[in-house]
């Protein structure tokens, strides 16, 4: 049998089927437009929003090393949505953390450990010391969270820019105290 004979016969076993059957037709018919109506219905009662660009602050996997992975965890916890890029957002950046008090207390104490045949400096030696005594003899309430971060810390200026505090709550937040222990 030939390919236009079949459809035509086809054609016509459907049509004789739909001629006996008008209530089923009907159905086929009306169900698909009920559901697209509904569908429209919905998208004119509720229409689209714009919603910005989202960026997210960056978190390090764990293969990039335990502490950047935890700070990653910890200080991004709440996981906020900001209008504008993060200071860590840019290709090849592990993390933003890199001069807070641990990282470098951590990275000096590397630096000792690992070199310690080529750098002999007395002066790094000092400074792990002298950090290491500012974390024993605070009592956690004489810690402000500025003194985790240096002079040039990226942290106040991601906090008035992309979460839009204004000045004096980032400096009351910059002044809150910090408990060792807590932490």
């Amino acid at each position: 049998m030939a390919f236009w004979t079949q459809l035509g016969l086809l054609l016509w076993k459907n049509f004789t089927y739909r001629r006996r059957q008008t209530f089923q037709l009907l159905i086929e018919v009306a169900w698909p437009l009920f559901i697209f109506f509904i569908l429209i219905s919905v998208r004119l009662s509720y229409p689209p929003y714009e919603q910005h660009e989202c960026h997210f602050p960056n978190k390090a996997m764990p293969s990039a090393g335990t502490l950047p992975w935890i700070q990653g965890i910890i200080c991004n916890a709440n996981n906020p949505c900001f209008r504008y890029p993060t200071p860590g957002e840019s290709p090849g950046v592990v993390g933003n953390f890199n001069a807070s008090i641990v990282s470098r207390l951590f990275s000096d104490a590397k630096r000792l450990l690992l070199y310690s045949q080529q750098d002999t400096s007395i002066k790094d030696v000092q400074k792990v010391l002298g950090k290491l005594r500012k974390l024993g003899n605070s009592s956690g309430l004489d810690l402000k969270l500025r003194d985790f971060l240096i002079d040039n810390e990226t942290f106040s200026d991601f906090l008035h820019h992309n979460v839009s505090m204004p000045s004096s709550a980032v400096e009351e937040l910059l002044d809150a105290g910090v408990n060792l222990q807590q932490v």
